[in-house]
């Protein structure tokens, strides 16, 4: 494998590869061969919590922006947050993924006093946030109460590409700094982007992945570009499922250690996604955890999965699926192996 890694280096020779699919077999067993070396037949469950839909942002391709007055939106209560972890602790998960948009009303105090019942109610667990861009100060209180891990795709490493999916009172710099700052702090940090966003060129892929290759991301998310019909960019293209496998590949090769998804939106964009997003070098799945009767209202892109195997209550049958990918689904923490 020596000589193929080290063309990922060169931005033409990985080009090329991110262009063609010729050399999709020759990544996918290379990077199937790094996964087992760090992280042997585990796949990773995460229990996913949307508590709310609520943003004050306005990014051109999300279905929670500001501006979708068809959306109806909710909130969950403290209690209600608790009795999912409650719920996903007994089923096995040993992380929870708190996300949402980014919601005025969870001010610091509050999410600061979420993450620390939970902390002190399953301390066997890992608490991983995904709330969007706030204050270090503001990463520092929840990473003294016990958060470990930060999820914030940083979308676009392209300033020119940024400005093209989000208004101008979002900005790319800020975004970055925000992930540097995360990792200072003593974070595990998720960054990524989507696949086949409106006006994503390959130059712009690769400057993502030299721009991961800077921040060293211990988590990264990919997954193909949905178009959401209330959004600016509803008419757009979605993207490839085979780039974004290629990718996940990629990212394998690229970073050994990484803990990867197989995302949702690739189970949504095509039957079987998640199971093919494994194959290629993913490890992580993120089962739902959040009340059945909100999960269709998370619309951050059309036709989100939102019952079956990315539920929970399929964790059997995922747990089967998983087995027949040659893997293996685990319950532990699954912390990022040391690189």
């Amino acid at each position: 494998m020596g000589n193929f890694s080290l063309n990922l280096q060169d931005d033409s020779a990985l080009k090329k590869v991110l262009e063609t699919g010729e050399y999709d077999k020759e990544l996918a067993e290379i990077a199937l061969e790094i996964r087992r070396h760090y992280y042997g037949d585990a796949v990773y469950m995460r229990g996913l919590i949307e508590f709310s839909s609520y943003c004050r942002c306005n990014c051109y391709y999300c279905g929670l922006r500001r501006d979708n007055t068809g959306l109806e939106r909710y909130r969950l209560t403290r209690e209600e947050i608790l009795a999912c972890c409650q719920e996903g602790w007994e089923l096995g998960f040993r992380t929870f993924v708190l996300q949402s948009g980014e919601d005025p009303q969870f001010t610091d105090a509050i999410m600061a006093e979420i993450v620390a019942a939970i902390h002190e109610r399953f301390p066997d667990c890992a608490v991983t946030l995904s709330i969007g861009e706030r204050s270090k100060e503001s990463y520092r209180k929840f990473f003294q109460v016990g958060a470990r891990r930060y999820l914030l795709r940083h979308e676009a490493a392209s300033t020119e590409l940024y400005a093209k999916l989000h208004p101008a009172t979002m900005s790319c710099a800020h975004r970055r700094q925000c992930l540097f700052d995360l990792k200072e702090l003593g974070y595990q940090v998720g960054a990524g982007f989507m696949v086949g966003a409106p006006f994503q060129t390959t130059e712009n892929i690769i400057e993502d992945l030299r721009f991961m290759q800077t921040l060293k991301p211990d988590m990264i998310g990919i997954g193909p570009f949905i178009h959401q019909s209330s959004t600016p960019l509803a008419t757009c293209a979605n993207g490839s499922v085979e780039l974004t496998l290629r990718l996940i590949s990629i990212m394998r090769i690229l970073f050994p250690y990484a803990l990867i998804p197989a995302t949702t939106a690739l189970g949504t964009i095509r039957p079987g996604g998640r199971e093919l997003g494994l194959k290629a070098g993913a490890n992580v799945v993120m089962p739902n955890l959040s009340p059945v009767r909100v999960r269709g209202q998370y619309a951050i892109y059309d036709d989100k999965l939102s019952t079956g195997l990315e539920a929970a209550q399929g964790l059997e049958a995922l747990r089967q699926s998983v087995a027949a990918c040659g893997f293996r689904l685990v319950s532990d923490r699954g912390d990022v192996a040391k690189h």
